[in-house]
């Protein structure tokens, strides 16, 4: 290795200071030594996941800390991205063993052939890396609703609200956690325009409640059908969501669930912390859940 490569490699691990990864490459790995959850099981709603390689750590504190703070026991999905090993798809099921965890390879041989008779979906499917959350929850789901849930949440006590629209009969929209603005392929004006209802603002794919009569084929296949909807590669995928659920019904959740940029937990229920702020997840949430004994409780 070059002196320039070694440098950059030493850059980019500790570019957020000593803290954020100590907490990250060291402290993130003792989430593997708690006990596993063992009753997942309730059908009440069906938790669904796309997880990789490098993300899956990740995934066992999103889960873990969601399972010890609600007292749920929720069925649970993990779908491969196809980058996941042997070794980190058996570390999985140890921590989670009735959970479903469907390999990528596995899902492409039986969700294709649901796709025959919708030609852009198919296309889609093939073609973009997050288009089996579209495609491969719902084909899998095995609920009436579905709990929408990204490897880079953390909670850090019960989650009232969620719960509660998670859970009531009654409750027939979809509803997610904002996010910091809208973030869509399409304009929302044109699908006004064109199609006649409004898109909700700030919709964000990474937690929510999503009722499976919301994720038609056919809808999906019109709104693949407008004009440069195939753009950003991730806000593809949450486009989608956002159209099917502004058609089928939905609002976002309480203003403590939405997406924020700037430090601290300041007694939210949970945390979704995307892509610009990922180091926050180990320097600020995983810090924060050590501090409340939170590895102590589950090693219990």
């Amino acid at each position: 290795m070059s002196i320039g490569s070694l440098a950059l490699k030493i850059q980019q691990k500790y570019q957020y200071g000593l803290k954020t990864t100590y907490y990250r490459d060291t402290v993130r790995n003792r989430i593997l030594d708690t006990r596993p959850f063992l009753n997942t099981q309730d059908f009440t709603c069906e938790i669904h996941v796309l997880t990789y390689e490098k993300d899956w750590l990740n995934l066992i504190w999103a889960l873990k800390s969601f399972y010890h703070y609600s007292q749920r026991c929720y069925a649970l999905c993990i779908h491969d991205d196809g980058t996941l090993t042997a070794e980190q798809c058996a570390i999985l099921q140890h921590h989670f063993p009735k959970a479903r965890i469907l390999k990528r390879s596995d899902a492409d041989r039986h969700v294709m052939p649901t796709l025959q008779s919708y030609p852009r979906c198919l296309e889609f499917r093939k073609t973009n890396h997050l288009a089996p959350k579209v495609f491969d929850f719902v084909e899998y789901l095995e609920s009436d609703r579905m709990f929408l849930l990204d490897s880079d949440v953390l909670f850090f006590t019960e989650p009232t609200e969620l719960l509660k629209r998670l859970e009531d009969p009654g409750y027939q929209l979809n509803t997610v956690n904002g996010d910091v603005a809208s973030a869509y392929t399409v304009n929302p004006v044109l699908i006004q325009e064109t199609l006649g209802f409004t898109v909700i603002e700030r919709f964000n794919s990474g937690l929510g409640l999503i009722h499976k009569a919301s994720l038609n084929l056919d809808w999906i296949e019109e709104f693949l059908g407008l004009p440069d909807i195939i753009g950003h590669f991730w806000r593809i995928e949450q486009t989608l969501y956002a159209l099917c659920s502004s058609r089928f019904g939905v609002e976002l959740l309480p203003p403590e669930y939405d997406v924020s940029l700037s430090r601290g937990v300041n007694r939210l229920p949970c945390r979704h912390y995307v892509g610009q702020i990922r180091h926050l997840m180990y320097c600020e949430g995983i810090q924060h859940l050590v501090r409340n004994r939170f590895l102590q409780e589950l090693s219990q």
